[in-house]
């Protein structure tokens, strides 16, 4: 794998309601002419659910703004965050090719603009309706720093979450919140590797600048050999069959458990319907399935966990992506007895 170093730079610091007003983009740094943007991999998205892809330029030309209601400031929008990472990632890495963005929406909220008030919906023309996204999840790769894990390639990847839901748009403008994260995609599957050192489940800002500057000391101060070095650790560690299964059947009792016990035992994010699909996929996936003994790596357990962690909402998606990471490092502490995980194998 390539040494990956970071680049110190200094910090660069409808209208039914007034929530749903049209505003221009305040100025801001420009992305870099340097740096070559290349098309994005083509393969499986990196998260499904009820997800659909967008691209940058229609979140520019044909999404309104929404404000904040009370004093009719504007949210920093969606396409503001992506370029914010884009500028960042230039800044970070130079001398590397970086991907244009995959961007997942979910959850549009539609409007119509004064002239249309007394029309019905079904007549509404095109340059009548607004709409917005509620929800807007993107990655960037840097196709250049890569590496391999029990023969699958792995991709530095960049990326983040908004969700409006999480705001309260009917307040006055206050701190805004994003998620954002540096980690690997896995290439085989897409799925994204997220460890606790490179995710900020709640970054609060108040200003373009002040994300920018955030979003810049994130990527800075991910350790990725450090997170390459424990997602290897998992391919050296087993399950058997018996403690596949027994895995599965506590994670379902999990659920259900007394409070004060459940206090006890560490945090598990996935519902019963994402089980299904791990334990379907543990006989059916074509790269992650039990071998012919029924044994099975943490690898590629950890893998069908982030595999049917595509099923997510956004909002929710990167915070389970982080827990099958730490679950799967519990997990194998805990198959030589040494873990508060050793719960699920018990």
């Amino acid at each position: 794998m390539d040494s990956i170093t970071f680049e110190k730079t200094p910090n660069i610091i409808d209208s039914n309601t007034t929530m749903m007003e049209l505003h221009p983009v305040q100025d801001k740094p420009t992305l870099s002419n340097n740096i070559e943007y290349v098309k994005p991999f083509k393969s499986k998205p990196f998260i499904e659910a009820n997800t659909e892809e967008v691209d940058l330029l229609h979140l520019k030309k044909d999404c309104i703004i929404p404000v904040f209601s009370k004093d009719n400031e504007k949210t920093l929008a969606h396409q503001e965050f992506i370029e914010i990472a884009q500028n960042s990632i230039a800044k970070a890495f130079p001398h590397h090719s970086i991907e244009l963005p995959e961007i997942r929406v979910s959850h549009q909220i539609k409007g119509r603009i004064p002239d249309a008030i007394h029309k019905q919906a079904k007549d509404l023309l095109e340059h009548e309706k607004t709409i917005y996204y509620e929800r807007m999840a993107f990655i960037i790769r840097v196709p250049s720093i890569s590496e391999s894990i029990n023969g699958n390639q792995l991709s530095l990847t960049i990326g983040g979450v908004r969700a409006y839901n999480q705001e309260n748009l009917y307040n006055r403008r206050t701190f805004e919140k994003f998620k954002f994260f540096i980690g690997f995609q896995n290439m085989v599957c897409c799925n994204l590797c997220v460890s606790s050192d490179g995710f900020v489940e709640d970054l609060r800002v108040s200003s373009y600048q002040e994300l920018q500057a955030k979003v810049l000391e994130i990527i800075q101060s991910y350790q990725a050999e450090t997170h390459l070095n424990q997602m290897k650790d998992l391919s050296q560690q087993f399950l058997t069959e018996h403690q596949f299964a027994t895995l599965v059947g506590r994670a379902r009792l999990y659920q259900h458990l007394p409070k004060k016990l459940k206090s006890e035992i560490p945090e598990l994010m996935f519902t019963d319907g994402h089980f299904n699909t791990i334990a379907k996929d543990y006989y059916q996936d074509e790269s992650f399935c039990k071998d012919e003994s029924g044994n099975i790596n943490l690898w590629n357990v950890y893998n069908l966990f982030t595999q049917a962690n595509k099923s997510s909402y956004i909002d929710t998606f990167l915070e389970r992506n982080l827990n099958a990471f730490e679950f799967n490092q519990g997990i194998g502490k805990a198959i030589s007895g040494n873990s508060d995980y050793h719960w699920f194998l018990s």
